[in-house]
C-alpha cells in the first residue's frame, strides 16, 4: 500500500531535521515547524548549506514543544538555548561557531523555506534507495539527509514523485489532504555535502546527472524539467486543505 513512511521538518533551516509522526499544514502551506528559525548574517543574507559546509558539523536537537535547541560541535561541546527567550545568547554562541555577526529569524506563518509561495517537498524512500546505490558507501539515511525532503512516500517506485508536474499531472491524496505538484526541485551543493563533515563528494554532480538521465521514468513529462541535476517535488496544499494534518502511515492515492 502507498503510505506516509516518513515526514521530517528542519525547526532551523540548514541544520538537521527532525522526525514527526504528524505534521499541520500552516494557513501559509507549509508543514508547521519546517524552517521555523534561520541563521543570517550581518546583511541579513542566509546562512546555509550551499554558503558553508560548516552547518554540517553542528549536531541539533530542537524540543517543539518547549522552544529548546541543543546544538553540539565536533569538538563536543554541547550548548541549549530557548529560541524565544534566549535568542541573543544564542546569536552570540553562534556569531562565535560562524565568526560572524548571526542574526536569529522566526516565522510561524511559512517558515523560512525556499519557495514560500509553495509548500511541502515530497521524494518516495525507493527514489532514495536508487540515489544510494549510485554511490560508493553512499547509505539511504545519507541520501536522505542530503536531499532534506519533508514528506517520504512507501511503497511506491523510484521517481514516483516525477509524474506529478508537467502537462496534465494528476495531484495525489494524503490521508484527506490533497497536495499538487508545483515543480521539480532544481538541486545545488547541498546534496553533494556529506551531512556530517560538509565535505564535497566529487563528482557528485556529474555521476548524479549521468544516472538521473539514464533512469529518468518513462511516466514523468521530460519538458517540465530543466535539467537533469533535479530531483525531488516541490508540492502545493489547496488552501481548502490547510490546518489539516498529515501522519505517518496514511494512505497515498493518485488523484486524477
Amino acid at each position: 500500500m502507498s503510505h506516509i513512511e516518513r515526514l521530517r521538518v528542519y525547526p532551523v533551516k540548514a541544520l538537521e531535521g527532525t522526525d514527526v509522526e504528524e505534521a499541520r499544514i500552516r494557513e501559509g502551506g507549509t508543514l508547521a515547524g519546517d524552517r521555523e528559525y534561520a541563521l543570517f548574517d550581518g546583511d541579513r543574507e542566509v546562512i546555509n548549506g550551499k554558503r558553508t559546509g560548516r552547518v554540517n558539523e553542528l549536531t541539533p536537537e530542537y524540543d517543539p514543544s518547549s522552544g529548546r535547541l541543543t546544538v553540539e560541535t565536533p569538538a563536543g561541546e554541547r550548548r541549549e538555548f530557548d529560541l524565544d527567550t534566549e535568542r541573543e545568547r544564542a546569536m552570540a554562541w553562534f556569531g562565535e561557531f560562524f565568526d560572524e555577526d548571526v542574526y536569529i529569524a522566526h516565522d510561524t506563518e511559512t517558515g523560512y523555506v525556499d519557495r514560500q509561495s509553495m509548500g511541502p517537498s515530497v521524494i518516495s524512500t525507493a527514489t532514495l534507495e536508487t540515489v544510494a546505490s549510485w554511490f560508493d558507501r553512499m547509505t539511504v539515511e545519507s541520501a536522505r539527509r542530503r536531499l532534506r525532503a519533508n514528506i517520504e512516500v512507501g511503497g511506491v517506485p523510484a521517481f514516483w514523485e516525477d509524474r506529478f508536474v508537467g502537462a496534465d499531472a494528476p495531484a495525489f491524496v494524503a490521508g484527506d489532504i490533497r497536495i499538487e505538484g508545483v515543480t521539480p526541485c532544481g538541486r545545488c551543493i547541498v546534496p553533494a555535502r556529506n551531512p556530517e563533515t560538509g565535505d564535497p563528494l566529487g563528482e557528485f554532480r556529474e555521476r548524479f546527472v549521468e544516472k538521473r538521465e539514464e533512469t529518468f521514468p518513462e511516466w514523468a513529462d521530460r519538458d517540465a524539467f530543466d535539467h537533469y541535476y533535479t530531483l525531488m517535488l516541490i508540492a502545493r496544499v489547496p488552501a481548502a486543505d490547510r490546518g489539516k494534518s498529515l501522519r505517518v502511515g496514511e494512505e497515498v492515492e493518485i488523484a486524477e
